[in-house]
């Protein structure tokens, strides 16, 4: 008897799902496979003539991060397939046995998407403080008194410190004139 979705037999898609579970750390070196390759397409394709100053130039660290990527996703591979299997976390303070929080992932990509797109108009120093206290309200802090202000002194100390120290051009946006 075969089922109607797949045309596998049920004891065949039963063995096949259970391969799958006890060899899901594939999955993580199916990510590293994708990120090494990604990232040297775009090392290898970068243009960097006018760049060029010695041997060592924009392309090698990207290379070399690349390269270590594909070594570690087929090792990683290599291991799985010979059974070796990554020991379940205990945690501290967690109880495992608890779903995840969705609301709280949520929330949080709320927030960063949110300052990606009001980065450009915004600037970095207003933008990075809603970033800051919207990710303190998504992990619980509820002290409206003081989490703002945290949020926009971290906020403008990062900007001075990437700007200004280590002559990383952030958007200042309208508070451009006044930094």
């Amino acid at each position: 008897m075969t089922t109607r979705t797949t045309g596998i037999p049920p004891a065949e898609q039963g063995e096949r799902r259970s391969w799958l579970r006890e060899h899901s750390e594939l999955g993580v070196c199916a990510l590293l496979l994708v990120l090494g390759v990604l990232v040297l397409t775009d090392a290898l394709t970068m243009d960097v003539d006018i760049a060029q100053r010695g041997p060592v130039g924009p392309k090698t660290v990207p290379v070399v991060v690349g390269a270590g990527l594909l070594v570690i996703a087929a090792l990683l591979a290599v291991d799985v397939l010979r059974g070796g299997r990554g020991q379940a976390e205990g945690g501290e303070d967690i109880d495992l046995s608890e779903p995840a929080d969705g609301r709280t992932v949520l929330l949080l990509a709320g927030v960063f998407l949110g300052s990606a797109v009001l980065i450009e108009p915004l600037g970095f120093p207003v933008a990075g403080a809603l970033l800051f206290w919207g990710a303190a309200f998504a992990l619980g802090s509820r002290r409206t008194d003081r989490d703002p202000l945290i949020a926009a002194g971290l906020s403008l100390v990062t900007y001075v410190v990437f700007n200004n120290l280590l002559g990383v051009p952030l958007p200042g946006g309208p508070l451009m004139g006044v930094l």
